[in-house]
C-alpha cells in the first residue's frame, strides 16, 4: 500500500527556506578536503605483492580506517610480525573533522597513499582535513618537530592596504591561539588544537592551530610556523604551513566547524 501525502504551501516554503539556508551556510564555510601533497620516502624502499610486508599494512591500514574518531581525530597503530616486516601507520585529522568526517578522511587518505605511493613502504600524505604518515620503522616514541617535511600554501590574493600590520596583528593572533593549546594540553595531552577569529581592521580573520599528538615540541613547532608563514614580502590574504608535528592556517573566510 503506497500513501501520498503533501505538506501545504505556506508550511512548505518555510522548510524549503530553511534549507536553502542550511545548504547555503554550510558551502560559505568553504569545507574542502582537497589533496594538498604527498610525500613518498624512497629510502625505505618498496615492497612486494603478497609479502609480509603488504599483509602488515593492510593490516595496520584497516584498523585506521574503521577506528572511532571520536574526540580526538588521531590514531597510531603498529604492527611487526618479524625483523624486517615492521610498519607503523600514524593518521591525524584536523581539530574540527572528528567521528564519521574523520573516518571519511582516513579511506580517503589511505586510498590516496596506496595510489601516489604505489608498493612504498613509507611515505606521508595530506589531505585538507587530515594526513597520514606510513613508515616501515616504530616510530611509537614520540616525534621530535621535522622541518624536512614541512610545507607552506598561500591564497593567491595579497592584503589591502597595510600588509604589514596585518602581518603583525595576525602573528599576535597565533600567539593567542598557541597560548590556549599550551593550557589545554594540562588537561588534556591528545587535543593540541585552538582556533577562532578576530576582527582586524573591516576583516575578519579566522585561524587555528594544531599539534600532533605524539609531538614533544608543539610550541616550538608553531612558533617557528608562525615566523615561516610571513617570510615572503607580500602578504597574503590567506596562508597555510603543515607537516608531520604540526599546523597553522589563516583566511579572510570560515573554513572550520564550528
Amino acid at each position: 500500500m503506497i500513501f501520498s501525502y503533501s505538506l501545504p504551501k505556506q508550511i512548505w516554503f518555510p522548510i524549503v527556506a530553511m534549507q536553502f539556508l542550511i545548504i547555503h551556510s554550510v558551502l560559505s564555510l568553504n569545507i574542502t578536503n582537497e589533496y594538498l601533497t604527498h610525500k613518498c620516502f624512497l629510502n625505505q624502499g618498496k615492497y612486494n605483492s603478497g609479502s609480509g610486508y603488504e599483509d602488515i599494512l593492510n593490516i595496520l591500514f584497516g584498523r585506521v580506517r574503521t577506528d572511532d574518531y571520536d574526540i580526538t581525530g588521531f590514531r597510531y597503530t603498529s604492527k611487526e610480525t618479524s625483523p624486517l616486516d615492521s610498519a607503523s601507520v600514524m593518521l591525524q585529522c584536523r581539530g574540527d573533522s572528528y567521528g564519521s568526517k574523520c573516518n571519511t578522511c582516513a579511506d580517503i587518505a589511505v586510498t590516496g597513499f596506496l595510489k601516489r605511493c604505489p608498493k612504498n613502504k613509507g611515505g606521508i600524505i595530506w589531505y585538507d582535513q587530515c594526513f597520514l604518515y606510513v613508515t616501515a620503522f616504530d616510530d611509537s616514541l614520540r616525534l621530535k618537530t621535522n622541518y624536512k617535511n614541512i610545507f607552506s600554501m598561500y591564497n593567491p590574493k595579497n592584503v589591502r592596504g597595510d600588509g604589514k600590520l596585518f602581518a603583525k596583528k595576525t602573528m599576535d593572533f597565533f600567539s593567542e591561539l598557541t597560548l590556549k593549546v599550551k593550557k589545554s594540553a594540562k588537561y588534556n595531552p591528545v587535543i593540541l588544537y585552538a582556533a577562532g577569529e578576530k576582527k582586524i581592521g573591516k576583516n575578519t580573520l579566522y585561524a587555528m592551530v594544531q599539534c600532533v599528538e605524539l609531538t614533544l615540541d608543539c610550541k616550538t613547532c608553531l612558533a617557528w610556523s608562525i615566523t615561516k608563514i610571513f617570510m615572503n614580502s607580500d602578504i597574503k590574504q590567506g596562508g597555510r604551513v603543515f607537516g608531520m608535528n604540526c599546523e597553522i592556517r589563516y583566511e579572510l573566510y570560515p573554513f572550520l566547524r564550528s
